[in-house]
């Protein structure tokens, strides 16, 4: 390991504690010497002696180190497992008691009168400002998946967050601070795929790494966070009108089963372009098939986009778009959208490669 990635590591487990990283590091060195004085340490380590006697005072107060000699000063520390031990003891009383004070805010926060909290396992926020707020904070905290069923109407108002990751929003914004690592996997309607807002929004998406499905006829809207949070609307046809936040809860675990349940009907789709500009055209990737245009023309029909989603996804013309449609019908000998989907599933035309 690094010894940059070594003292990452250790500077968060110094924090972790309540110890500020160059502390924690001042309590490092002075474990593996007998005792040194303020200026040997601060010559070691490269900081301010005037830094170095504050940490050394910080240690102190928490009895992890103690003065021996009076000319010059000098430091020694105690045995890591009975003083760290204490301190580590004084820190979970300490949590404890943040923890029941934290239930006392959270009864406080309940009993507000135009606060609609019907448990902890619920809460209901009225206002769209309020659902975008609170999606913001449920997506901060996340660490490692969130999962989306987006489909229109969206809400129009000016919450960047919302829009990059789902839809929620209709306002354009910057790119959201994201946890590192966080996974996105998004399940478009192809029924509403049809406008600049939902294309925008999922290339945005998938250039933040998300995965994206599209699949007629979804059940409603839905955001998971992790297994910790989960968010829906109260009325199927206004998200303007408020959303009913779900917490851990059997809830919860069936409301993630129907994400995956609707993610293994749904069909993959790959868009490349993450500027608003049209896709690019893929490479001939077979040699009796037909040119990467109209591949990827096939693989948004497959999909289920109309000609006007697939045009503009692909910056071409509904009439180009009909024409490589019906030119593939006469090399396939199909008459129906369907057929021409079913023999080009047959010969290995659908599917980016």
């Amino acid at each position: 390991m690094r010894p940059d990635a070594v003292r990452s590591s250790s500077d968060a487990a110094w924090e972790a504690v309540g110890l500020p990283p160059l502390t924690g590091r001042v309590l490092e060195y002075l474990i593996g010497r007998p005792v040194l004085t303020r200026d040997e340490i601060a010559a070691a380590l490269g900081s301010p002696a005037e830094a170095i006697g504050e940490a050394l005072g910080a240690l102190e107060a928490e009895d992890l180190v103690v003065r021996t000699g009076s000319l010059p000063t000098c430091w020694a520390a105690g045995p890591p497992r009975s003083t760290l031990g204490a301190l580590l003891a004084r820190r979970r009383q300490e949590l404890a008691r943040t923890e029941q004070y934290v239930e006392q805010l959270q009864e406080v926060y309940r009993s507000v009168p135009a606060r609609r909290v019907s448990s902890d396992l619920f809460e209901i926020v009225e206002s769209a400002e309020q659902v975008a707020a609170r999606y913001a904070q449920l997506l901060a905290s996340s660490e490692h998946e969130v999962l989306h069923l987006a489909k229109p109407p969206y809400l129009n108002l000016p919450a960047p967050v919302a829009e990059e990751s789902d839809g929620l929003s209709d306002a354009p914004g910057p790119e959201p601070d994201l946890p590192e690592g966080l996974r996105f996997r998004s399940v478009y309607d192809s029924d509403g795929f049809t406008d600049e807002t939902s294309l925008r929004t999922a290339l945005r998406g998938t250039a933040m790494g998300g995965l994206l499905r599209l699949l007629p006829g979804l059940p409603m809207k839905l955001v998971v966070f992790d297994e910790t949070a989960g968010i829906i609307p109260l009325r199927k046809e206004d998200p303007a009108a408020g959303s009913v936040i779900v917490h851990a809860s059997p809830l919860l675990e069936a409301l993630r089963a129907l994400f995956e349940s609707v993610w293994e009907r749904a069909t993959p789709l790959y868009l490349g372009r993450t500027d608003g500009q049209p896709l690019p055209e893929r490479a001939r990737s077979e040699r009796d098939g037909p040119g990467g245009r109209t591949r990827d023309i096939l693989d948004l029909m497959a999909a289920g986009l109309t000609d006007g989603a697939i045009g503009h996804a692909l910056g071409l013309s509904r009439r180009t778009i009909q024409k490589h449609i019906s030119e593939t019908a006469d090399v396939l000998g199909a008459r129906t959208r369907f057929q021409i989907a079913l023999l080009a599933h047959e010969r290995g035309w659908v599917g980016r490669t």
